[in-house]
């Protein structure tokens, strides 16, 4: 970024009135646009850097980058603005106005920045914790609006489109790339498989008052490159703009899809009453949550409330391997245990071990886990819970002296 700052006379500039916060605000300009960029692609979900850093990563990377981006775009507005105000040695308020409203296409950064801030602030913990799924993952499709507007920004008045041909070439390149990628993925990939499989529900059953299992057939689901412990994006029917983050909850067979979903919010209620016959839209597999990242034979996998449901589906798939198993379900109340005749009868008859930890909630994760499983550090650890489980799960498995490269995690929103 300071190479094409450099190629944009960025550097000639500095000794000039206002030069320096001018020069300030191109460089912050600059970084921005490049950490939007990063986020283009870690939205993308490309598989081979998925599978390889799994989705909690990705997550993590995309929320940090989302506000370097924020905080970049930002510093960007207030220098540029202070250095203009004493280039022109004008007023604070009268620059900002002669900018926003007199200045090309520097309204349409004005706008892209205010979207940027909406973004930012559904994403904080306490908004998103107040938002519906479906509102939250509206507004985050404001990002791609944020970006179009921004690039219109840099072709209209960015030196380093103006003035550089390098800089030219390499934000067409950068853009270009990172755009085709979110295209193929996430619109390109999920349409071909969709026109191929015709993904339809084929049966609904009621596992408790507020649980349902709904299971999907198709075309060709053997083609489908699906694992337990992975989830996809789910649209139903005459709401098909609703994109629903579920688990898979038994293994494929390359005949069936299956997700339990338990009703949390408006959108999973309203799943409780589908119908057989309903069209699916299906986008997905995500997640590198699977049997692929185990390196040793015994595993222990560790559910928490509704995410049990991938849980449920590795400890089939480890069953069909024969894999050393425990399993521990923690639950606030016995009403809250889902699928438990399901786990017994597959620990039986793969002679796994399966224990209910039912209680409140009191003292997060599982503090009597060195009990239930002494000899923990030997194994591949699997761990899907609400945040708070997770991370004290996560935790108490330091403690224990399990290396953290044997234990894998599934965020909550995934399996809900």
């Amino acid at each position: 970024m300071t190479d094409l700052f450099v190629l944009g006379h960025g550097f000639e500039r500095l000794g000039e009135p206002g030069g320096l916060l001018t020069g300030l605000g191109r460089l912050t300009g600059l970084y921005g646009a490049l950490a939007l960029v990063v986020q283009l692609v870690l939205v993308a979900r490309l598989p081979w850097l998925e599978t390889r850093l799994g989705m909690d990563r990705l997550t993590a990377w995309h929320r940090w980058t989302g506000f370097w981006v924020l905080w970049l775009v930002l510093a960007h507005l207030v220098f540029v603005t202070l250095g203009y105000a004493a280039q022109d040695g004008s007023r604070l308020l009268d620059e900002l106005d002669t900018l926003v409203f007199d200045t090309e296409d520097v309204g349409l950064a004005t706008i892209a920045a205010v979207l940027l801030v909406v973004v930012g602030v559904s994403s904080a913990r306490g908004a998103r914790r107040r938002l519906r799924y479906e509102s939250w993952h509206a507004v985050h499709l404001l990002v791609y609006l944020t970006v179009v507007l921004g690039f219109f920004h840099q072709v209209s008045v960015g030196e380093d489109f103006t003035g550089s041909p390098v800089g030219r070439l390499y934000w067409w390149t950068l853009y270009g790339c990172a755009l085709g990628a979110v295209a193929a993925t996430r619109i390109g990939l999920p349409v071909l498989r969709n026109l191929r499989h015709r993904l339809r529900v084929v049966s609904v059953v009621r596992e408790s008052p507020d649980v349902v299992t709904i299971w999907i057939g198709g075309r060709h689901l053997h083609r489908l490159p699906a694992r337990a412990g992975q989830f996809f994006l789910w649209r139903f029917g005459h709401r098909w703009w609703e994109a629903h983050p579920f688990s898979l909850s038994a293994m494929p067979d390359g005949r069936l899809l299956r997700i339990t979903v338990k009703a949390l919010g408006d959108g999973s209620a309203w799943l409780q009453y589908v119908g057989p016959g309903t069209r699916v839209f299906a986008e997905g597999p995500y997640g590198a949550f699977t049997g692929a990242r185990a390196t040793r034979r015994a595993v222990l996998l560790v559910a928490g409330g509704v995410g049990v449901t991938p849980i449920r589906a590795l400890l089939e798939e480890f069953a069909h391997v024969h894999a050393d198993i425990v399993v521990v379900y923690r639950a606030s109340r016995p009403e809250d245990v889902v699928l438990a005749g399901e786990l017994r009868a597959i620990a039986r008859w793969c002679h796994a071990r399966l224990h209910f930890v039912v209680g409140p909630r009191g003292t997060p994760g599982l503090p009597g886990l060195s009990a239930l499983v002494p000899d923990a550090s030997r194994r591949d650890v699997y761990v899907c819970g609400p945040p708070g489980m997770t991370e004290a799960v996560r935790q108490t498995l330091r403690r224990l002296g399990v290396p953290d490269d044997q234990v894998h995690t599934e965020r909550f929103a995934f399996a809900a």
